[in-house]
Parts: C-alpha cells; structure tokens; sequence
C-alpha cells in the first residue's frame, strides 16, 4: 500500500495556490470550483486543498531547509519554527542511517501548520 492523496483545509483557494506554488515551486496540477478543490502533485503523492477538509498538519521534505526558510520568510510567510535537530538517525528505521533529520514549521495561507524536514549528514 502506498499513500496516494493528503487533504489540506484552505477557504480561499487563490490565496492556499499562492501559498503552494512558492512553497513547493509547482503548478497545481488541477482545480475544480465548484466544489472547491484545487491538486498539486507531489512526487507520488497528490496534495488536495479542499474547503471541506478538517485542518491537519502535513510534513513536506525540503531540498535545503535553511534556505526553503529564508525564502518563505522574505515572502512574508509566518515560520513557526525554526529549522533545528530533531532526531539522529543511528538505524534506517525512520530515516537514512548517519542523518539528522532537521525540521521547521511555518503557516500556510489557510492556518494549517506545515512542517519542513531534511535529512543531513551528521
């Protein structure tokens, strides 16, 4: 079994594209209005923002984190958190062998909480 699709609470779906669009640096890939649905594609998985979703909180993985950072922060995005340490990884069961898994949170256009993780040499 392989996840295939998380939903996202956003009430405004011009405001929740924005947001998206400079979070992940994609194109959404469909929308639909009514009723009010809006599909960015993630790798394997689909991201829906739905105004029917409940809220959530999603993780999604950052190429570099302190920059990912810096570059929501200039555009005026709210960082909740900044990156730090969170775990070493001595097994694979969580992450690669020998890594830190870094991570900051920040706040959608919607409310929602996402959370931004990298994994580094330690």
């Amino acid at each position: 079994m392989e996840l295939g699709q998380v939903a996202v609470h956003a009430d405004d779906l011009d405001r929740a594209r924005a947001f998206y669009e400079l979070l992940t640096g994609t194109k959404p890939t469909g929308f639909f209005d009514p009723p009010g649905l809006l599909f960015f594609q993630l790798g394997g998985v689909r991201l829906l923002l739905d105004r029917a979703a409940p809220p959530s909180l999603i993780y999604l993985k950052a190429p570099d984190i302190f920059a990912t950072v810096e570059r929501l922060r200039g555009a005026g995005v709210t960082i909740e958190s900044e990156p730090r340490v969170i775990f070493e990884h001595t097994d694979a069961s969580l992450g690669p062998v020998g890594t830190a898994e870094w991570q900051a949170f920040v706040r959608d256009s919607e409310g929602n909480l996402v959370g931004l993780v990298e994994h580094r040499d330690s």
